[in-house]
């Protein structure tokens, strides 16, 4: 297994991702979410598990999503790149910024960076396929649904 051992700050051109830094990943896994502004319907559910999940498995927690300097969702990894080159991509925002776009802003940028890295070959993204916006998102940015299996809908995106 590849380890990525940071990820980069991105830009698209209506939000910022910012790297969960260790020390931050650590408070959100207690429940705090930091010394900064969090938009109405942020941290979700998923998002204090992720970064858990983050901290046991030892790579990088993702990134917030910011949008006016408030961090409205997050993004990251599952897993460390496996032995093909192969990580699953996870991502949510808050609900008030859904169905604007930014989803699809969110998923191209960290999917472009991701593939740029010489580790990484393929990612994937599982989806239930009644979360048609979430499986339009993946189509808008390049990933191909490969199959439906136990409630899941299955997406990858292979380099080019």
């Amino acid at each position: 297994m590849a380890v990525l051992e940071r990820f980069d700050p991105l830009r698209t051109p209506r939000l910022v991702l910012e790297p969960i830094s260790r020390t931050l990943a650590q408070a959100i896994a207690t429940g705090e979410v930091g010394d900064f502004e969090a938009a109405e319907g942020w941290p979700q559910p998923g998002t204090v598990n992720g970064v858990r999940f983050a901290l046991e498995r030892g790579h990088p927690a993702g990134w917030l999503v910011r949008s006016g300097g408030a961090v409205i969702g997050d993004c990251g990894i599952h897993a460390p790149v496996d032995g093909a080159g192969c990580v699953e991509i996870g991502y949510g925002l808050a609900e008030p910024f859904r169905h604007q776009g930014l989803g699809t802003e969110v998923v191209q940028a960290i999917s472009d960076w991701l593939l740029a890295q010489p580790a990484v070959t393929t990612l994937r993204a599982s989806v239930e396929p009644s979360n048609i916006a979430s499986c339009r998102v993946l189509e808008k940015a390049g990933f191909l649904l490969l199959e439906s299996t136990g409630g899941l809908s299955h997406y990858a995106r292979h380099a080019r």
